[in-house]
């Protein structure tokens, strides 16, 4: 096929069109992928209204869209790993090899990282080319909408396993997808306690479904003071911050324990202001700073947690749409009514 759909940042200005575009062909080293499943997440959200952020990162023409899975139909000369028809999910982060991080085992944070969807075309496409060695072969008969979701389940598999979780009193901050999946996480590493803390009911009451053992709306009361409440004035171990919010961030260090650990994940909107000397210092908080997955590290960890069968994601994938209705699925998204919304470039 010389031709195929693709869902396209067309210009600087909020909005996409489906168009066609020119199939991509796989290089050395590269598979085509026929892309059966592609789910949104909150960075599609960003280049698709297209905010600050995307305007300083995004060069448009360029295909949206990066969390996927899809059946390999071509190897390009040299690819290796793979063969065609395997069942792939795509490790979307394309790292350069080289740098420091690259050579010394922290590709995450490759200091060239180039990302699907942000960076180069993406994968809200009926094809979709990577590199062979960016693939991740599921079993056969996965469901590709999950198998599309790996990827940002990874980004909860590297925070909530930063620092061990096991007898702990873990609070989960902003409960959307990865924060939903982090919850699921700490449960099974076998925190002691499981708190969320969101602004939306909707959300909370997914965050009891994947196991928390109390939630708290931050819009109806003092979530510091809830949380210091919950864990008898003990003070939290653990904090997976995935809101990005500076008020949020105040408030979960403030319930924090001495000693405790804090990973960050959500991104601020701009600069955060904490009070470092008497909430971070004082106290001897760890901060840690998490981007992405450590390949393949945390996707091997990320599928033995499902194996297992302690951690379900099913639930979350809350919405199953035509991949030409990514309007209504962005709408979807901005209700904060929908967890993981998966795009079928072929239909439902």
């Amino acid at each position: 096929m010389k031709t195929m759909q693709a869902v396209v940042k067309t210009a600087a200005q909020e909005g996409a069109v489906v168009m066609e575009r020119e199939t991509p062909k796989p290089g050395p080293g590269q598979v085509l992928i026929r892309v059966l499943a592609a789910s949104i997440c909150g960075t599609d959200h960003h280049v698709y209204v297209w905010d600050e952020w995307a305007a300083g990162r995004v060069k448009p023409p360029m295909t949206m869209g990066h969390e996927c899975a899809g059946q390999v139909v071509e190897l390009g000369a040299g690819a290796v790993g793979v063969a065609v028809g395997d069942l792939v999910s795509v490790e979307t982060h394309l790292a350069c090899g080289i740098c420091y991080p690259c050579r010394t085992g922290q590709a995450h944070i490759c200091e060239q990282v180039s990302i699907l969807g942000v960076d180069r075309d993406g994968a809200f496409a009926e094809y979709l080319v990577v590199p062979a060695q960016n693939c991740w072969v599921n079993p056969a008969g996965t469901d590709p909408a999950l198998a599309a979701i790996q990827e940002p389940f990874g980004n909860a598999v590297h925070t909530a396993l930063a620092t061990p979780l096991v007898g702990r009193r873990v609070a989960v901050i902003g409960v959307g997808p990865i924060g939903l999946m982090a919850v699921a996480i700490a449960r099974a590493a076998g925190a002691e306690q499981v708190l969320a803390v969101d602004l939306s009911a909707w959300r909370l009451a997914m965050a009891e479904k994947m196991g928390a053992d109390a939630v708290i709306d931050a819009s109806r009361e003092d979530a510091a003071r809830a949380l210091l409440e919950l864990t008898h004035r003990r003070g939290l171990d653990v904090v997976l911050e995935m809101s990005g919010s500076e008020q949020a961030l105040g408030q979960a260090l403030a319930a924090c324990a001495n000693g405790a650990t804090v990973a960050l994940l959500g991104l601020p909107s701009g600069p955060v202001r904490i009070d470092l000397g008497n909430q971070v210092i004082m106290k001897g908080i760890t901060l840690l700073g998490i981007t992405g997955r450590r390949m393949f590290e945390t996707w091997y960890r990320g599928q033995a947690l499902q194996a297992s069968g302690r951690v379900d994601l099913r639930p979350l994938i809350t919405h199953r749409l035509p991949m030409s209705e990514v309007a209504q699925a962005m709408r979807l998204l901005e209700s904060g009514e929908a967890a993981k919304i998966v795009l079928f470039p072929g239909g439902v």
